[in-house]
């Protein structure tokens, strides 16, 4: 039984450990620019991966020259782009839940390209399902409320979607050559590089290490050093969850896979319930059975594994 629905288990628990990382983040970001946390986050995941997988394997981490421009492809786009379009839209003024709607409109594009570029079937009950998980996601997050319209950031929105699915469809396909180590390894590589050029790390607010930070919430009053919270981001909230995302991904369908992703947004909320005190209304709470009934009926609905292979 675990074993058939090993992939779905490695992706629920990949969305545990990045939501859990939204409240982490939160934390930190009042008092370091989201751009910066992610520079340190994509660099400092890389440099740790890398140590560990290099002394194990080192030769799994080797590509060829065909390999190495879809690796790179990869980690600028997949891995870099999602990011700095989400981080973009919220900068923009554009609220954080219509920039998280929009970005999981990327199992919709998925499906699209499988449905009319690859030309390959797609069940009506992963229709369903998108939909479901949709419109569930829309109720959490309540998008009507202080609804606010910027071209420049629902593009960077857009811009996260469109790079979710290229995550997805590319993750997958270099996938069945390459381990979930060497992907995310040069992956978080590309990102951290890529954030290094737009942004010189002796730039860095190295203060940011032996700061104080406060937890919040039901831990309100207690405090720990930046670092610890930082390190707790890189590792649990970086280098684990895309291992277990990636896993997950090389097992399932990429539609299927990017569906199972709207599983986040439901455990960020309760999380924040949780530990932030932020209170869910019934139409919240309906909306996250809503999106549980829908990653559901759109897992029920995978897509044959030879029809996008």
């Amino acid at each position: 039984m675990l074993n058939r629905f090993r992939g779905e288990i490695y992706l629920i628990t990949g969305a545990l450990f990045f939501a859990f990382n939204g409240v982490i983040s939160t934390l930190v970001l009042d008092h370091l620019s989201p751009f910066r946390l992610t520079q340190v986050r994509c660099i400092g995941a890389f440099a740790i991966l890398f140590l560990i997988v290099a002394s194990r394997n080192f030769q799994s981490l080797k590509a060829t020259r065909r390999e190495v421009p879809v690796l790179v492809f990869l980690g600028i786009v997949g891995f870099a782009a999602v990011q700095a379009g989400y981080f973009l839209g919220i900068q923009r003024g554009v609220p954080l839940s219509l920039v998280l709607i929009i970005e999981f409109t990327a199992p919709i594009w998925i499906v699209l390209w499988i449905k009319f570029v690859q030309k390959k079937p797609v069940p009506n009950g992963m229709w369903g399902g998108i939909f479901l998980a949709f419109v569930g996601l829309i109720f959490i997050a309540r998008v009507w409320d202080g609804l606010t319209f910027d071209l420049l950031g629902i593009i960077g929105s857009l811009i996260s979607a469109f790079a979710l699915a290229v995550y997805f469809l590319v993750g997958s396909s270099v996938g069945k050559k390459r381990s979930a180590q060497s992907i995310t390894v040069w992956g978080l590589g590309m990102a951290g590089l890529t954030w290094a050029i737009v942004m010189p790390v002796w730039k860095f607010p190295f203060e940011i290490f032996s700061m104080d930070m406060n937890l919040q919430g039901i831990f309100d009053g207690t405090y720990l050093p930046g670092w610890v919270l930082i390190a707790w981001i890189i590792v649990m909230g970086t280098i684990v969850p895309y291992l277990f995302v990636v896993s997950g991904m090389l097992k399932l369908t990429p539609s299927t896979s990017s569906v199972m992703g709207m599983l986040e947004p439901v455990m960020a909320g309760a999380f924040a319930w949780i530990w932030l005190a932020q209170s869910w209304a019934p139409i919240q709470l309906s909306g996250a059975a809503i999106v549980l009934v829908g990653i559901y009926i759109a897992d029920k609905a995978k897509i044959v594994a030879t029809s996008e292979k």
